[in-house]
């Protein structure tokens, strides 16, 4: 199996600490990386669009941020979407269990699912085998 290429975008420097661990753990990323906000990685997104082995497999995306929410990111994907040239899989990962949130998740088809906080290293393990 390939590893893959994760992405973290959240604000919470906790969440952050703890997921890092969680991916070291599970032993299936070639790489991390982490951004504070939406914008961080749009502007990381945007600078490596031609370098495919640079570009995530997966992106762990929150939706409540400052700067730019997770879905302002995915408005801006749309913008940019046909000059990438990888399959990018979105998973939304919130402690939001607003309805309203995991029904607007469903209208991006980039957004494969909805995963509540905390995430478990089986689920970054199910996310990789579903892929």
């Amino acid at each position: 199996m390939n590893k893959k290429i994760i992405w973290v975008v959240d604000d919470d420097v906790i969440y952050q600490t703890i997921i890092n661990k969680l991916i070291k753990k599970s032993g299936v990323f070639s790489a991390h990386s982490s951004f504070m906000n939406g914008k961080e990685a749009l502007n990381t997104l945007k600078s490596t669009i031609g370098e495919i082995d640079l570009l995530p497999d997966i992106i762990l995306l929150d939706i409540n941020m400052p700067v730019m929410d997770g879905w302002e990111f995915m408005e801006e994907i749309k913008m940019i979407k046909s000059k990438i040239s990888k399959k990018i899989i979105i998973y939304i990962v919130s402690s939001s269990i607003a309805i309203e949130d995991k029904n607007k998740s469903k209208t991006f088809a980039d957004i494969i699912g909805y995963i509540p906080k905390p995430i478990s290293v089986d689920d970054l393990l199910s996310i990789v085998a579903n892929e």
